[in-house]
């Protein structure tokens, strides 16, 4: 039996905007746990919608920002390549988070 070898592929960003990245999730993170407390504890429902739209948005911000830096560093770069097979990618990833 042959197993597959999938390519993989590695971001290269900073340390810096690592740690960055990492802080904003970790933010998300923790209102996430706020919400399911909220759940338990019978907070009323508006209340926790209005937190689910504060993630929502957060998690939105943490897409813009990666999306930002990934078509200045890995798009680019494959571009210059001449993988520009990279544009269809990004169009469908632009499209998931468009919805």
């Amino acid at each position: 039996m042959e197993c597959e070898v999938r390519d993989v592929r590695h971001a290269h960003h900073s340390a810096d905007f690592k740690n960055k990245l990492k802080a904003r999730l970790g933010r998300i993170e923790g209102q996430v746990r706020g919400i399911n407390r909220m759940v338990q504890e019978d907070v009323y429902c508006d209340d926790i919608l209005n937190q689910i739209a504060a993630v929502q948005s957060a998690l939105k911000s943490v897409g813009k920002m990666l999306l930002e830096a990934h078509v200045q560093s890995c798009v680019v770069e494959q571009i210059q390549e001449g993988k520009t097979e990279v544009v269809k990618e990004l169009m469908r990833t632009v499209s998931k988070l468009m919805k």
